[in-house]
């Protein structure tokens, strides 16, 4: 039974990473067709964050490594529908941290995020 989940896990990392061409997910390909859009509180300078995205319940959410604050996430140039099948498919279930690193800006406690790289899946494979 265990192998059997390290086989499935194989497999998906297998496909992204081949998907790409460095150690991150390109997520360029992800971007929907529709008009890019700002809402009117997205201001100020574009940032790189490093830290956790969880998704659970039709919510996105990203706790900050070096502060450890939580901020909720509005992805600009994304579809979502397609972010949440990537997010299951990586991770295969909700609520489990993906390590990410988001560009973009927060305002009034939402990440107004520009781009993403997915950089590690928590609890996958390694030795410990």
């Amino acid at each position: 039974m265990l192998g059997f989940r390290y086989k499935i896990l194989f497999f998906t990392l297998s496909l992204f990473l081949g998907l790409s061409s460095c150690t991150t997910i390109n997520t360029s390909k992800l971007t929907s067709t529709k008009q890019e859009h700002k809402p009117e509180n997205f201001c100020g300078e574009v940032l790189t964050y490093k830290g956790w995205w969880v998704y659970g319940e039709g919510q996105h959410i990203f706790k900050d490594e070096d502060t450890l604050e939580e901020w909720d996430l509005e992805f600009l140039k994304e579809d979502m529908g397609e972010l949440e099948e990537l997010y299951l498919a990586v991770c295969e279930m909700e609520y489990f941290p993906m390590e990410c690193e988001m560009k973009g800006t927060v305002n009034e406690g939402i990440l107004y995020v520009v781009s993403f790289d997915i950089l590690y899946i928590q609890g996958c494979g390694g030795e410990e």
